[in-house]
Order: C-alpha cells, then structure tokens, then sequence
C-alpha cells in the first residue's frame, strides 16, 4: 500500500497508484435555504409530473408562473396552492355525487 503524502493531509493512502481526496466535513453545516422558485422541470419533479405537463399546467394558468428575465420559474408555494385546489375540487366533487 502506498503511504498518503504529508503535503495532502485530505489524501488516504490506497493500493492502486492513485490517491483518493476523501471528502471534508466542517463543524458547523450552513443551512441552506429552501429555493423560493423552481425551474419548470423541479416543479414537475416536485409533483411527481412530467415536464409536458408542468408546461401544460403553467399554460393553462392552473400553476401559477412568473419571468424572471428570459426564465421561465414557478413560485414554491404555487404547487402548494394547485395541490389545494385539487383536493377542493375533489372534495366539492365527491360532496355533490
């Protein structure tokens, strides 16, 4: 087994010829803040969609959309909004049968 070099302390030694950077933790994580819009393809993942129909969604304005520039960008809390009114008309469905 080849020895780590003493000038990388972040290198382990291994078998092979070459040396692996093993990954470094901090102490502290920095939290990172949930994203406030999402691309039209994260929406979709989001939804468990495809991006056919995120578009179709967007298009139709059942979701919410806005430009940022050239971009294309659904706000975070407009899934949360058409997801409540499916079920509101899923209720109001089930209610009337």
């Amino acid at each position: 087994m080849k020895p780590a070099n003493p000038a990388f302390p972040s290198q382990r030694a291994t078998s092979g010829s070459k040396a692996v950077a093993e990954p470094t933790t901090s102490a502290r994580a920095t939290p990172v803040a949930p994203h406030v819009v999402l691309t039209v393809e994260e929406a979709a993942q989001a939804l468990g969609i495809g991006r056919t129909l995120m578009y179709r969604l967007i298009s139709s304005g059942a979701v919410e959309s806005v430009t940022i520039g050239r971009l294309r960008r659904v706000p975070a809390d407009a899934l949360g909004a058409f997801v409540q009114q499916l079920r509101s008309d899923n209720h109001d469905e089930a209610a009337a049968s």
